[in-house]
């Protein structure tokens, strides 16, 4: 069974947003980048919301529907075929929570891929297995119900310095902006960059050498976000004219789910492509190094 289409984006929050945005004096709109940056964040905080509701944990069927973008006869299909697990009974209420949430929006975004519900049922168990299908399909953003796929996390530095276990490499992090130190203590800004970094030195790689290859790696990670980004913008300047007042709010609504889209296609895309790029170098560099060994092995045994 398929879902239906998400209807046209209310500019409910959007709206709220932007009349705030409106009503700030014009010599602090232009005189505070903050303003506008932080009505930007919120924007697009508003728009991963397929409806503009927020989540609050505990729903009913018909604000879980709501939340998921999908038909409360959809939910109670997905829960006979065994996709959902049963919801919190209190009476005759049922009551679902943010794991259905999240499980909903991956089963609505694999069946918009064209997956049939079989199929979603094994990637479903699959995802449960710790196999990570979600973040394999670029999907992660997109059933999280949030814009930013990375959010700072504030502890204490002595705290940072132990997630870091590395006092040179901490400090780098702190000059590179990984780590910023406020008001007695340490705002981790990449806390996934630093859980890989923990994970990839397992296997001996120092944090001197990741931090440096991080800093020879994040400007070109930047340039090809440029180049994505500028097309979704090109595309967004066919609509609207920065020279001539904003369009309706739910135009903007409109645009800025295609931009929240565009960024979840973009990724997975990136994704595909340097995966593909790293596994066909080092299928080269292994053949480079067995090629040489036999070579060395057979002039040995000349």
């Amino acid at each position: 069974m398929g879902t239906p289409k998400p209807p046209r984006q209310p500019a409910g929050a959007i709206s709220t947003i932007l009349t705030g945005l409106r009503r700030a004096p014009r010599q602090i709109r232009r005189s505070s980048r903050d303003v506008v940056e932080n009505a930007v964040t919120q924007l697009f905080d508003a728009a991963v919301q397929p409806h503009g509701v927020a989540a609050s944990g505990e729903y009913r069927i018909d604000e879980l529907a709501q939340l998921a973008g999908t038909t409360t006869r959809n939910i109670r299909v997905y829960r006979d075929r065994g996709l959902l697990h049963p919801p919190l009974r209190v009476g005759r209420i049922a009551l679902f929570n943010d794991t259905h949430l999240t499980r909903l929006r991956l089963i609505t975004s694999l069946l918009d891929r064209g997956y049939n519900i079989a199929h979603v049922h094994e990637m479903l168990s699959a995802w449960e297995q710790g196999k990570g299908v979600g973040e394999l399909l670029g999907l992660e953003s997109a059933i999280a119900g949030s814009w930013a796929t990375e959010k700072p996390e504030r502890m204490s530095v002595a705290d940072a310095r132990r997630l870091v276990d590395d006092d040179p490499g901490f400090e780098r992090m702190v000059g590179l902006g990984v780590i910023k130190l406020e008001d007695g203590e340490a705002v981790v800004v990449r806390p996934k960059l630093i859980e890989a970094f923990n994970e990839i030195r397992q296997y001996g790689v120092s944090t001197d050498k990741l931090i440096g290859l991080h800093e020879q790696i994040a400007p070109l990670v930047d340039q090809i976000s440029g180049l994505l980004v500028q097309a979704g913008i090109e595309e967004v300047l066919h609509r609207i004219n920065p020279g001539a007042a904003l369009p309706a709010d739910t135009e903007i609504a409109e645009l800025l789910t295609m931009l929240v889209r565009f960024r979840t296609q973009a990724v997975s895309a990136v994704s595909a492509t340097l995966a593909f790029s790293i596994e066909s170098t080092i299928e080269s560099a292994v053949g480079q190094i067995l090629g040489d060994l036999i070579d060395k092995e057979a002039e040995q045994g000349g």
